[in-house]
């Protein structure tokens, strides 16, 4: 945590060293020659300041806040454009942790269910909201285009890029219609691999599809050919759009889909860690280069299999886990066996070979290496992550708690004031860095788009969404490579609750800007883009749990068709 702030500072310093030499210091018109400091017989001893031109370079910026660099030129401003961006990151990823840390102390009621939604998708309305609210109302008329670059961009990146991703690394056999858990053999087959979820993320998809009616409200008076009802549109789309944003919420607080997976893995994840720590106790699971011993985990599964059949059942694993213990927590044995199994069996016939056996446990060193390799002096070759996962997960398991625990502080939970320090601190500094960047990344976004004539809606649409959602894509991506059923659910659900939050609470900012402001809505094309997208990507995840490989293509085509059709629509046939 200390670390990331010096980092955050180091760059805002760097930003100013860099950049704020963008308004140096007044020339007489009169003179365009600046000396170079050497002198030549055959070279002239000026450098023309013209020289630079080609970089936009006008006399004069407004600088944000009165101190914030700022700067005409390309370079310069896709400089800041990189640098608030990666400010902008930096937020997101705190809010994330933050809510993550929150989350584990209070439960998934009111706070996951209400305030970590929000909060996921505050960058990218604080980036609309001062988009709107910049300067004058023909200044705010310009840079609006950014919100709704942002809003689009948003939305198409999640259901395309970062969705079809998801179904690449997460892909596994398909059997029966099923994706099979941890099972991938048939390599980049279309049709015979692919990912599974459950019944619970077709319904996640289908709320997603159904809060687009809101962008198809503010478009009838576009699509009637009508210019008297457009700012009573406007009125009318915001006001749906809220009730569905409250609805929404209260759906969340009553049905914490998301949060209830969460503490399911949470309880297997603890179960796995107490099963590498018993085996560590009983003999080295790694070799002193970091390595998973292969020889010591063969021994670990003879001396599990009593009857040396070669094969452990499901006997044999229920008996190593009542002798294994788990008194810290009310374990049901059962359904722990039947999840252990699915994790090692592979193969599908309610057994576990030696192959299995050493496969499963290598992949659960890994994770548990993953896990706590941000400890400080933890290194993968020393044996105290194996201890250190266990406690981790057990402290997850204890704040979590039971699937209806209610936003009640946990009892007995270790170091609990300090984690919510620690998360309320995270929110904190990510919304404030939120606040204070925001604006001069739209700046920054409107100067590279005059100096280089590149719509602004173009410029969002590609860069502010790397920026404001690259946290959510890295937890996606990586909940979808565990290969598992309620894992891809997991992140599915999460991809469809982002692009259901921008679609309410991102456009019910949009609107109430455009609606205070009188401000113009023509984002025809902008518009039926996310329509698009969202109703395919919708009628997709609504309609069937195992998606084959080859609809990531789907999901893929549709982002450069995206771009496309905006271009055609807005430049070819002049909708806007």
């Amino acid at each position: 945590m200390r670390k990331s702030v010096l980092a955050y500072l180091s760059l805002l310093l760097l930003l100013l060293i860099l950049c704020g030499c963008a308004n140096g210091r007044d020339l007489p018109s009169s003179l365009d020659l600046v000396s170079d400091g050497l002198q030549s017989e055959r070279d002239p001893p000026y450098l023309l300041l013209k020289s630079f031109s080609a970089a936009g370079v006008e006399e004069s910026c407004e600088q944000t806040y009165g101190f914030l660099p700022c700067t005409k030129t390309t370079l310069g401003n896709l400089f800041l454009i990189l640098v608030y961006g990666y400010l902008m990151f930096t937020s997101a990823t705190y809010l994330s942790s933050g809510s993550e840390l929150l989350l584990e102390i209070l439960g998934p009621g009111i706070i996951g269910g209400l305030f970590l939604p929000v909060l996921g998708a505050l960058p990218d309305a604080m980036l609309i909201l001062v988009s709107g609210l910049s300067g004058s109302k023909e200044t705010a008329q310009s840079q609006v285009s950014v919100g709704m670059g942002l809003l689009a961009g948003s939305t198409v990146m999640l259901l395309t890029v970062i969705w079809g991703t998801c179904i690449i690394v997460g892909k596994c056999d398909i059997h029966d219609s099923i994706a099979r858990d941890g099972q991938n053999t048939k390599g980049f087959s279309l049709t015979g691999n692919g990912v599974s979820t459950d019944v619970w993320t077709c319904y996640a998809a289908m709320i997603m599809a159904i809060s687009v009616i809101p962008f198809l409200v503010v478009q009838l008076p576009q699509v009637l050919h009508s210019t008297s009802g457009r700012h009573l549109a406007v009125l009318i789309a915001l006001i749906i759009s809220v009730s569905m944003l409250i609805s929404y919420c209260l759906y969340q607080v009553f049905q914490p889909w998301i949060q209830r997976r969460r503490i399911v893995y949470a309880k297997h994840k603890h179960v796995i860690s107490g099963m590498l720590k018993h085996f560590h106790a009983l003999g080295k699971l790694m070799t002193d280069d970091g390595e998973p011993d292969i020889d010591a985990i063969k021994k670990l599964f003879v001396a599990i299999d009593a009857n040396k059949d070669e094969q452990i059942s499901a006997t044999e694993l229920k008996a190593l886990i009542i002798g294994i213990g788990f008194q810290e927590i009310d374990l049901d044995k059962d359904d722990s066996m039947t999840k252990l199994m699915e994790d090692f069996d592979t193969s599908g016939n309610s057994e576990i070979d030696m192959e299995e056996f050493v496969r499963g446990i290598t992949k659960w060193l890994d994770e548990a290496k993953r896990a706590c390799a941000t400890s400080e002096g933890r290194g993968s070759q020393t044996w105290k992550f194996i201890d250190d996962f266990h406690l981790q997960t057990k402290r997850e398991h204890a704040l979590l708690g039971p699937e209806d625990q209610s936003d009640e502080v946990v009892e007995g939970v270790e170091n609990s004031r300090w984690i919510s320090f620690k998360a309320v601190l995270m929110l904190l500094l990510g919304t404030i860095i939120a606040a204070a960047f925001a604006d001069p990344l739209v700046d920054a976004v409107d100067n590279f788009s005059d100096a280089t004539s590149i719509p602004t809606f173009f410029i969002s649409f590609i860069a502010l969404p790397l920026a404001t959602n690259s946290s959510e894509a890295v937890s996606a991506i990586i909940f979808a490579s565990r290969k598992k059923l309620r894992t891809a659910s997991l992140t599915f659900s999460e991809i469809y609750g982002a692009v259901t939050m921008n679609n309410i609470l991102c456009l019910s900012v949009f609107l109430a800007l455009v609606y205070v402001r009188g401000l113009t809505w023509d984002f025809s094309s902008e518009v039926l883009v996310i329509l698009i997208v969202c109703i395919v990507m919708g009628a997709l995840g609504s309609l069937r749990t195992t998606f084959p490989l080859w609809t990531c293509s789907v999901a893929y085509l549709l982002y450069p068709f995206s771009l496309a059709l905006v271009y055609v629509l807005d430049y070819v046939y002049g909708w806007s």
